[in-house]
């Protein structure tokens, strides 16, 4: 195995645990996409963990689904799912094949590309708005559908790790950005940020909305 073989052997072995522990590499690290719309690179600021099959928030609670059949694969891949009709969203596999553990990319710096990253994101009023929040950290790198499986240390995408895990004294935590259930508030404090980074997401609990029974009665549901 060559030296450039043995360093991405070790890159992917970084992801292959479970996703909260891979969340200090994850954070800090760049992600570059190269496409012929323009090529964009982001600092990683802000994650969520996702522990598959026994987290009721995971898209992988109930089980393996052609949708989420990515995160059932093994580390270092992309999960791409499309949501609210509207918005991509980019997790990381982590963990090992059948676990469907992951990392929810939900904010970044832009660091190269700033252009094409405003062009895909409507021109922003601030720069921090490139890619706060998940959906427009998606948007902001051109990613979509057809990423889903990707392989992130493999051309289009480049996936750099910092040399060394963020130290637990840098990273901050709290409950995941609306997930609703049991899976969502104090119980599961598997969003992790960068301590201070201003590009970090503003914390949204689960929405509850309600729906109309027949007979006029009302029930809620998140």
């Amino acid at each position: 195995m060559d030296l450039r073989h043995q360093d991405l052997a070790e890159q992917r072995s970084r992801l292959a645990v479970p996703a909260t522990d891979a969340a200090p590499w994850l954070l800090g690290a760049v992600l570059h996409h190269d496409s012929e719309d323009g090529n964009v690179a982001v600092r990683i600021t802000e994650v969520e963990a996702y522990l598959g099959e026994a987290d009721p928030g995971s898209h992988a609670f109930r089980g393996q689904s052609p949708r989420n059949a990515t995160m059932f694969g093994p580390a270092g891949h992309l999960y791409v799912y499309f949501t609210y009709g509207m918005h991509y969203c980019a997790n990381v596999v982590c963990g090992e094949a059948g676990q469907a553990t992951g990392l929810l990319l939900r904010a970044g710096e832009i660091i190269d590309g700033h252009e094409t990253a405003s062009r895909r994101r409507k021109q922003p009023k601030s720069p921090l708005d490139l890619a706060r929040g998940p959906a427009r950290l998606a948007q902001a790198l051109g990613i979509n559908r057809a990423l889903d499986g990707a392989d992130v240390f493999a051309a289009p995408l480049r996936l750099e790790l910092p040399p060394e895990p963020v130290p637990e004294e840098r990273i901050s935590r709290g409950p995941r950005v609306g997930v609703s259930g049991e899976g969502g508030g104090g119980a599961y404090p598997w969003r992790f940020w960068l301590s201070g980074e201003p590009t970090v997401s503003k914390y949204r609990p689960a929405v509850q909305r309600t729906r109309v029974r027949p007979g006029g009665a009302t029930a809620k549901r998140a």
